[in-house]
């Protein structure tokens, strides 16, 4: 707390203002001196947060941000939120009939009880993130539809999403998602020379190379974010299931572990499906691609006491597992095809961003970014689409095998025709 307190006390030494800004806007919200550090107003923060403050008797008030409640009282140090107080760096004070509380109870407690609200330290920003917007922004993309619009931010979760078109009957369709983006930029490379890459750049890049080759082979497909943003690891499984999505494929860029002997030198591709770690480099690919919820105000990784044992014996989940396992296996032949790195094969962990897609789901770790080579060859336009061909290729096998399956299991219940 002290730290985020003194975090606070340079903003307003710096700037009479507290910045806040989602995807679209950025606003300056005043800020108020006083003896024991800065105050705001809590309505001026409503143009950015769906916002509203409650007098519920004599000196206490609710206040209401993004679905969470947080109670004070005017001339004490601490706030409420449900069974938990924690400390204020001052008490919330009246002046001229507006409430009026310390900066650091958006700097460190918004953070951490306020639904997709994020501080950003070194620029002593409040990050909020915004809604996807109205159904034509163009994340649905159908066969031989126009490219997306460019407009994609990170979802409230609070708020139903818009609705997407529906795909059309008899299509099968495909999400497909880059990970990382915006603040988050996932690895960075190489180690040594070489180009210089960031992960959020290289999935985007083959992830709409990827969408264009399936739209070319008759597959309607949705992006979760076709710009550089941040979605939320549990959103863009939302944004699957809303889709109705037949497929999810989940595109990122793999890291060395610093501490291995000559972590430079780790090259190769693998795919993976949602189930528990067996293996201690599949436990480390997890834990790296699961920090990026500490971007979203979340834990950095699943804790011990998190459900995620519970969520895989889901039926919803347990139902596709097979099929997940099929479709990583059938991608991960076709990149053996193309890839120069070493084939690291078929594995499975607890990644965050499968945990929500009800559907057959992979996450596909296309080369390591720490590598010089693999950080250039990740790096190549021409390379870039020869990857989304071969995930491309893996998928519409998969398809096709999966309506050969399903036609099979059809005859077979009907019987011979007599």
């Amino acid at each position: 707390m002290i730290a985020a307190l003194l975090g606070a006390l340079q903003i307003a030494a710096a700037s009479p203002a507290l910045v806040v800004r989602d995807g679209q806007h950025t606003v300056r919200v005043p800020l108020v001196a006083s003896a024991n550090g800065p105050l705001l107003r809590v309505e001026s923060l409503a143009s950015m947060l769906q916002i509203a403050v409650h007098h519920d008797s004599s000196s206490y008030y609710t206040i209401s941000v993004n679905g969470a409640r947080l109670q004070v009282s005017t001339g004490v140090s601490v706030v409420r939120v449900g069974s938990d107080v924690r400390p204020l760096a001052s008490a919330p004070v009246m002046a001229a009939g507006h409430l009026l509380v310390p900066l650091q109870l958006v700097s460190e407690i918004f953070p951490h009880v306020v639904p997709n609200t994020r501080w950003d330290a070194d620029k002593g920003q409040l990050v909020l993130f915004t809604s996807l917007g109205d159904a034509s922004n163009g994340l649905v993309q159908q066969a031989g539809a126009p490219a997306p619009s460019t407009r994609t931010v990170a979802t409230r979760t609070e708020h139903p999403l818009p609705p997407i078109p529906p795909k059309r009957a008899g299509r099968r369709l495909v999400i497909v998602d880059a990970g990382h983006g915006g603040v988050d930029n996932g690895m960075t490379g190489p180690i040594g020379d070489g180009p210089k890459i960031r992960e959020k750049d290289i999935t985007l890049a083959v992830a709409l190379k990827l969408g264009k080759r399936l739209r070319a082979h008759g597959i309607d497909v949705v992006y979760t974010r076709t710009t550089d943003t941040l979605i939320a690891l549990d959103d863009r499984g939302r944004i699957a299931n809303r889709a109705g999505g037949d497929l999810f494929i989940s595109v990122h860029v793999n890291a060395a572990n610093p501490n291995w002997k000559d972590p430079g030198a780790a090259r190769g591709f693998e795919t993976y499906f949602l189930a528990e770690a067996h293996t201690e480099d599949a436990r480390r690919v997890e834990q790296m691609e699961n920090e990026s919820m500490r971007f979203e105000g979340g834990p950095a990784a699943v804790d011990k006491d998190d459900p995620l044992g519970f969520i895989l014996s889901d039926m919803k989940q347990n139902e596709h597992l097979r099929e997940s396992s099929e479709l990583a296996e059938t991608i991960q032949d076709h990149l053996a095809e193309m890839h120069p790195g070493p084939n690291r094969g078929v594995k499975q962990a607890g990644f965050r961003v499968l945990v929500t897609a009800y559907m057959p789901a992979v996450l596909v770790e296309i080369g390591f970014g720490t590598n010089p080579r693999e950080a250039a060859f990740l790096s190549s336009p021409a390379k870039q689409n020869a990857i989304a061909d071969a995930i491309a290729a893996g998928a519409m096998e998969y398809l096709q095998g999966y309506e050969r399956r399903v036609a099979g299991a059809g005859a077979a219940a009907t019987g011979p025709t007599p």
